[in-house]
């Protein structure tokens, strides 16, 4: 992790800084792609306080940021062009890293932990409708090169469908997960296992796909393969969406995560429960959960008034 830090930070600050990350990955199970937005985002923040203070700066001082230097940071990273959300993520960041430097040098790190960030409007996803998620399990393999190309794509986009699987995670499955169990052990994101129940048909688009599979699904191997026999680059899945998005006449929104979406707002509307759905997904917080439920104010209410009936 070390090897990861900025050559122009002082020693001290590269040293913390490693430690730090090191910590979150280790302690906190943090995901690679998390650790390194983190290790970015402080970066720039301690780059730019060397640079703001006209010196190298210790971890104490970092710790003791006033308000004017946070404020004169934000203003930096909005005017290269940060957007509110990314901001609002960076500071975020910097505050972690902050509260532990504070914790290991017995400074008073308030001003820094009290900041708020830039207020942003929260983009909702859009699911697709029941019946354009099953016009897109039919159709987004049509165009494959080989019949079993095909059968791949369409096992994939049924897990993200019709088990509300990222697109990463059904592509981590391996021949070893095959056959389909009743209940899979998906590892998502932090590093966190949930179990998540297989509904017949995934586990029969999966045989389908395995069937007609040219290479061995050995257990140690990744269980969806590309053209060559290697793994199945994401990007795949996401031109075979972008074309039957086109053929079928939906919004540019059809996207496979879109097929997650789907699963969750679909699964809510036929009466799910939604913290249920959230150990489905492996959300952390219920909050974001809501955000992929993209229901009407009458579901909800509905829902709402069978929790809590009147008198």
């Amino acid at each position: 992790m070390a090897g990861l830090v900025d050559p122009f930070l002082s020693p001290a600050l590269g040293d913390a800084l490693a430690q730090w990350l090191a910590q979150l990955q280790a302690l906190e199970g943090a995901a690679v792609n998390t650790i390194e937005a983190y290790r970015r985002d402080v970066t720039r923040y301690l780059k730019f306080l060397s640079a703001h203070r006209g010196g190298a700066e210790g971890v104490a001082a970092v710790a003791r940021t006033t308000h004017p230097d946070l404020r004169a940071w934000m203003s930096e990273e909005r005017s290269r062009g940060l957007s509110p959300r990314s901001l609002a993520r960076a500071l975020s960041a910097v505050k972690s890293f902050t509260a532990w430097a504070a914790d290991r040098t017995g400074t008073d790190a308030t001003t820094v932990l009290s900041a708020r960030g830039p207020k942003h409007r929260r983009t909702l996803p859009r699911p697709l409708s029941e019946e354009g998620a099953a016009e897109v399990l039919t159709d987004i393999g049509s165009d494959a090169r080989e019949d079993w190309i095909a059968a791949r794509d369409t096992a994939i986009a049924t897990l993200l469908y019709g088990l509300g699987l990222r697109i990463s995670e059904a592509l981590s499955l391996t021949g070893a997960d095959h056959p389909l169990p009743e209940t899979l052990r998906i590892t998502g994101k932090g590093g966190k296992t949930r179990p998540v129940p297989v509904i017949p048909a995934a586990a029969e688009a999966v045989a389908d796909y395995a069937r007609q599979c040219p290479y061995d699904l050995t257990p140690g191997e990744p269980l969806f393969r590309g053209a060559r026999g290697g793994p199945v680059n994401p990007r795949l899945i996401q031109a075979g969406m972008e074309r039957a998005r086109l053929r079928l006449g939906l919004p540019a929104t059809a996207t496979p995560h879109a097929l997650r979406h789907s699963f969750a707002t679909h699964l809510l509307s036929a009466g799910g429960d939604l913290r249920a759905i959230q150990d489905l997904l492996g959300h952390a917080s219920l909050s974001t959960t809501q955000a992929y439920t993209a229901v009407d104010a009458a579901r909800l209410m509905e829902v709402y008034e069978k929790a809590h009936p009147r008198a």
